[in-house]
């Protein structure tokens, strides 16, 4: 964003070196390829700087000092930049916010808002920054717009992913959201309410100043004269402190060999600060004062803006009340507990109770990401299981667990290969070869690991177009640092010749990157491994049944054959992608239990239970939608794609009217206009009985019988059903002049009586949200 949107022509980012080192890190990794020089320093440095496109400062610092940075922002703006600061969510209820001191963008991570550690995820990270920046945001903001009624409708703004827009030019290769977290830390606001996070502040900022006195009364030399919940304690011997706290039962930070830190949150007791306190300075346990006049926070301009006004966080103080509301927005959403949900490219399957409950346990969810080695090697037993299993199914050598999403995946196995191809000196190998199907994240992914993008045609079955790959081997082999591919593809069918296909790219000196985002088509069946890849991401929230979170969270881990092994992640020669060593460590377990209750022979049956579905549902739906690509055997993979096309050019019927007129007979929409625009893209996955895939076919046939109403013109594409869908209560009990029946648009087919969802918005008015980007939503009872 800052790059996108600052009047500076320099490629300087500057880093505020008291900046927490696993983030400095990251941005290492992510700055290099791109041509970004990172520099990492002090107030000095900082005031030394000539030029620079952006600049990051932290508030509270890694160190714990509550900072005033406005000067700084000040001078960043003079040189023609934007400022950022990474900020703690909790401090903000009591000092002056990123906002207020005049900062273009704030990020930070929402975990600090009632969610667990979990080892290092998943967490919700957020990006926030003034108006006038809206438009540049990676990813989707929730708005307002309106619908067909003309009632308020929150919906998706800039709701088209930009890797999907700008492909090749995106500046992001974001793609999960972790939505699940992010309504956990807002259920957690909503719960305490403004005056709860104060008082919660405060507690932890009354216990911080407790332990700082204390340590300062016994002869402790504190690096700073302010602090919010970290205190950092100079001249002493870390690895000596460290020990002592250890033996007392506490972990904490080791900064450099004569400083360490200790950060408190609202769970600790003044038992415990008086406890580490104790063993840091050899004594007894002090008394603490918990009203001591000293405060870290004494000479910190304060929070001015009011704090979480909306009448949301103002409402819902008891369980009672809580429970209501949690039931209220749920029984809005149309989700996997209701209904199939035939995402193409999705893999939206179970998510069994059983493998979700060990990520409530305490002995995963309340451990820190960086806690020492000796006391996480259940965790590390864990994970090492899980990489077996992986590199089992894959054909691989090695994984790495770090990448919390796809997109990340994608990234970190690009810069394996360029970092491959650098260390033996072929550094003229920067190109990415991209198929014309591909998923959007797959060229702003090769885009960000610093390569060109050359995108390889596709025939008319679906398949690369072998043809037009050999002309870009012949024109530019030597240029080929890779191929992006995706197996099935996303046409939805195997391509017989992937072998061919890799032999070619390895002939040329090239790498093969295998997309896992249709991996659950080949578990048990075929390895990537084995059949000519050289790397791969795995979605284990797709395949391995950790679930989507309407977004997120995702795990994405990267595979390798074993030439590529030592290019993985946070080793010697690329980079962290993700802040903690595991990434969203916690939520491995689920994956974990997964493959060890459906083991080998379990999950072969899933994929051969996927690919049978998929091509049932093919073969039922062909004569209602020609399903648009097989195989030469005429089947397809694990999902299939229905071409509408002739039929929107006959009756002006749009896949829109299709996947809106499902909402009505209870499904939610399948992919529309991925990768093929004018199209639907279906995928059953395995977890799907014969009798709900029946009765979304029952749904598709219907529909299909009132697309021929309209061309036979029993009724105008504008006064039918199809483009009046989806149907809401309150439209069905108003006034009604429309030629067709009530009871049609509330139960087009009979068995919905029963079992009837109705939608809380009619269709929205897409156009109208983009062009009036409203990122706050009006209060509650505008929807009344």
């Amino acid at each position: 964003m800052c790059r996108r949107l600052s009047a500076s022509a320099s490629e300087t980012f500057f880093v505020h070196a008291d900046t927490h080192p696993q983030t400095i890190a990251v941005l290492a990794t992510r700055a290099e390829p791109v041509g970004v020089s990172l520099v990492v320093g002090d107030d000095e440095a900082f005031e030394a700087l000539d030029a620079c496109f952006g600049a990051l400062f932290s508030l509270p610092t890694s160190t714990g000092a509550v900072r005033d940075w406005t000067d700084a922002v000040d001078r960043v703006h003079d040189l023609g930049a934007l400022a950022v600061i990474t900020t703690d969510p909790m401090a903000c209820v009591l000092v002056a916010t990123p906002g207020e001191i005049g900062a273009d963008i704030a990020i930070g991570s929402a975990q600090r808002l009632g969610v667990p550690m979990g080892f290092g995820g998943p967490h919700a990270a957020f990006i926030s920054c003034h108006d006038r920046a809206a438009r540049a945001l990676p990813g989707r903001l929730v708005g307002v717009s309106k619908d067909a009624e003309g009632r308020p409708a929150l919906r998706l703004a800039l709701q088209t992913r930009e890797q999907h827009i700008r492909r090749e030019r995106a500046t992001s290769n974001i793609c999960t959201a972790q939505v699940l977290l992010a309504n956990i830390a807002g259920f957690y606001a909503a719960w305490h309410g403004p005056h709860g996070l104060r008082r919660i502040a405060t507690r932890i900022h009354r216990l911080t100043s407790s332990a700082a006195n204390a340590m300062r009364d016994a002869g402790s030399t504190l690096l700073h004269d302010t602090w919010f919940d970290t205190i950092t304690i100079g001249d002493v011997d870390a690895d000596d402190a460290v020990a002592r706290a250890a033996a007392a039962g506490f972990d904490i930070r080791r900064v450099d060999d004569r400083t360490i830190a200790l950060t408190f949150d609202e769970t600790t007791t003044p038992a415990e600060v008086a406890a580490v306190v104790a063993a840091l300075c050899g004594g007894a346990e002090p008394t603490l004062d918990l009203d001591a006049p000293r405060s870290g926070l004494d000479d910190v301009a304060p929070r001015r803006a009011e704090l979480l006004p909306q009448s949301v966080f103002r409402r819902h103080h008891s369980e009672h009340e809580m429970l209501r509301y949690l039931r209220r927005l749920a029984d809005k959403d149309l989700a996997l507990d209701r209904t199939m949900i035939p995402l193409g490219s999705c893999t939206m399957k179970l998510n069994a109770t059983t493998e979700m409950q060990p990520l409530t346990w305490s002995e995963f969810s309340q451990v820190h990401p960086f806690a020492p080695a000796a006391s996480v090697t259940g965790y590390q037993a864990m994970i090492d299981e899980l990489s077996e299993m992986l590199v089992a199914i894959t054909g691989y050598d090695a994984v790495s667990l770090q990448p919390n999403a796809g997109s990340q995946g994608e990234l970190a196995g690009l810069l394996a290969v360029r970092a491959y191809h650098r260390q033996r000196g072929d550094l003229a190998r920067t190109r990415c070869l991209i198929p014309s199907s591909a998923h959007g994240t797959n060229a702003a992914s090769a885009v960000l690991a610093g390569m060109d993008v050359a995108v390889i045609g596709c025939d008319d079955e679906g398949n690369v177009d072998v043809g037009d790959l050999a002309r870009h081997l012949d024109a530019d082999g030597d240029r080929v640092a890779a191929i992006m591919l995706t197996y099935p593809s996303t046409h939805g069918v195997f391509e017989e010749q992937i072998s061919d296909i890799c032999a070619m790219v390895h002939d040329a000196g090239g790498q093969v990157y295998v997309d896992g985002a249709n991996l659950n088509a080949l578990v048990g069946l075929a390895q990537p491994g084995t059949f000519g890849a050289d790397v791969s991401h795995l979605n284990l929230h797709k395949t391995f049944c950790i679930p989507h979170g309407g977004g997120g969270p995702g795990v994405g881990p990267v595979a390798v054959r074993a030439h590529l092994a030592p290019f993985l992640p946070g080793g010697e020669h690329v980079g962290p992608v993700a802040a903690a060593p595991f990434g969203s460590a916690s939520i491995l377990t689920i994956a974990w239990v997964y493959l060890k209750l459906m083991g080998a022979e379990g999950v072969t049956r899933a994929s051969k239970v996927a690919i049978a579905s998929a091509n049932y549902l093919a073969a039922r739906l062909d004569q209602c939608f020609p399903v648009l690509y097989t195989g030469p055997t005429g089947r397809v993979a694990h999902e299939c794609i229905l071409d509408v096309r002739p039929l929107t050019k006959a009756t002006g019927v749009t896949v829109d009217d299709i996947a809106k007129r499902l909402i009505d007979f209870g499904f939610h929409a399948p992919t529309m206009s991925f990768p093929v625009a004018g199209t639907l893209m279906v995928e059953p996955t395995e977890s799907e009985t014969k009798a709900e895939l029946d009765r979304f076919c029952e749904a598709i046939i219907e529909i299909r019988a009132e697309v021929d109403a309209v061309a036979a013109g029993d009724w105008s594409i504008g006064e039918s059903p199809l483009r009046h869908a989806p149907h809401t209560a309150a439209m069905l009990i108003g006034e009604w002049e429309r030629p067709y029946a009530r009871e049609l648009g509330a139960y087009p087919i009979s068995n919905l009586r029963t079992t009837k969802y109705f939608p809380p918005v009619a269709r929205v008015d897409n156009a109208h949200g983009d062009r009036n980007l409203m990122c706050s939503c009006e209060p509650l009872e505008a929807y009344q």
